[in-house]
């Protein structure tokens, strides 16, 4: 496995430019201390309407889309949400308008779930989003060994099968 420690956008770019069919992400953790969303989500839990953050995840989101790869995720999550979730439930729609197929699936109707958020691109390579303690970016590792793949495509299919349509499940 290669480790990048650093989270960097443009490592982030240079993977989805690379992608030709689709990358998958499979999220699990009930909160993130993503730097660039704190203020953000400050604002939310103080009451504040969210707004469309047009953020630069979104344009790599709509130019990946654009160019016919299908971007897709599970999250999947504790209910009741916790207060990140809860915020993060209320932007999403904007990451769909950006292309993605988001799902969302309860925790405790996902059966056994990895421990760690992974990318599955082009079904051939799984790249770990690495967190501190704090839940904080830490970095990437990547791996093309084939059974950790076969392993990750078959989480792939059986989470997404279970999982709720983003509209579905933020109308519930």
């Amino acid at each position: 496995m290669r480790l990048r420690p650093t989270n960097e956008p443009e490592l982030w770019q240079k993977l989805f430019r690379e992608v030709e069919r689709d990358a998958f992400h499979l999220e699990v953790r009930d909160s993130y201390a993503v730097p660039d969303e704190s203020e953000r989500l400050r604002r939310f839990l103080d009451g504040e309407p969210p707004v469309d953050p047009h953020t630069p995840w979104q344009d790599l989101m709509r130019e990946t889309t654009g160019r016919g790869v299908s971007v897709s995720r599970v999250r999947v999550v504790t209910v009741p949400h916790s207060e990140y979730q809860r915020w993060l439930l209320s932007v999403t729609v904007h990451n769909v308008d950006a292309g993605e197929d988001i799902r969302y699936l309860p925790r405790h109707l996902a059966g056994e779930v990895p421990p760690d958020d992974w990318w599955l691109m082009d079904g051939e390579r799984v790249v770990y989003n690495l967190t501190d303690e704090a839940g904080a970016p830490a970095g990437l590792g990547i791996t093309t060994d084939p059974r950790i793949v076969e392993y990750y495509q078959s989480v792939r299919r059986r989470l997404w099968a279970q999982a709720i349509p983003f509209p579905e499940y933020s109308n519930q």
